[in-house]
């Protein structure tokens, strides 16, 4: 059994109900083979209980499908390019396993609007910004993005709830635009040094792997990644700026 196995068998929460439950109800049972999987609920409204790792694998599944469907045709190497990039992160089992539900789940059509619904009413604003990340990070595999995946993409943020300034410095990780180490830092190019430190100590706060970490060791790996980047975007300024 791969990590994605046992991100869902060790316990789903929101994931299991509403339009999450009922496009990926199937695809669960056929995965674990008649296994049990752990329903966890403390208390019923929404972000009663933390969001787990089954909960955010299995939203970002469906909006990698979301996203995949944007151009009305899904070819061979968008779905190569998505699993290199669960082998990368998280191995070949899991590959394997995201793969099985992903080409399910890509012949299903997708409530994507109550998707994202459920998803915003039931999972923490971190885990949120790490799905939009992710979705970019894959679109990004084959080095060049497809006008419709990027629509789509914002057309998802907005409905999780994720800030324009917040959307805009993510895409600005991965999109090159002028001034994108200012951007990433959710700031223009007139900001003073001191309103650039205090920019850099608010996005390095806000994006700390710590954020995630209750999405498990690997997910939060992923996390790393975008502190990463928002570090290296400072670190430009710096050099950029003569700040010391």
């Amino acid at each position: 059994m791969g990590k994605f196995a046992k991100w869902i068998g060790g316990g789903l929460g929101f994931a299991i109900g509403g339009p999450l439950g009922g496009l990926l109800g199937f695809f669960i049972g056929a995965l674990f083979d008649g296994a049990t999987v752990t329903y966890q609920q403390t208390g019923s409204g929404p972000m009663t209980s933390r969001t787990t790792p089954g909960d955010f694998g299995m939203s970002l599944l469906v909006l990698i499908a979301a996203v995949m469907k944007a151009d009305g045709k899904v070819l061979k190497s968008e779905l190569d390019y998505v699993k290199r990039f669960f082998v990368s992160r998280f191995g070949v089992e899991t590959a394997r396993e995201a793969l099985q539900i992903l080409r399910d789940l890509l012949k299903q059509d997708i409530p994507i609007r109550d998707i994202c619904l459920q998803i915003r009413r039931n999972m923490d604003y971190p885990s949120r910004l790490q799905l939009i990340h992710i979705l970019f990070n894959i679109s990004a595999a084959d080095s060049r993005f497809e006008p419709k995946e990027v629509s789509v993409i914002k057309s998802i943020a907005d409905m999780l709830g994720i800030s324009s300034s917040d959307y805009d410095s993510i895409r600005n990780m991965f999109i090159p635009a002028t001034d994108s180490a200012y951007r990433i830092l959710e700031v223009e190019r007139t900001a003073t040094d001191e309103e650039l430190k205090s920019a850099y100590r608010k996005m390095a706060l806000k994006h700390h792997p710590d954020k995630v970490s209750h999405l498990g060791e690997d997910f939060r790996k992923t996390a790393e990644e975008k502190f990463k980047t928002i570090n290296e975007a400072w670190e430009r300024i710096k050099k950029e700026r003569n700040i010391v």
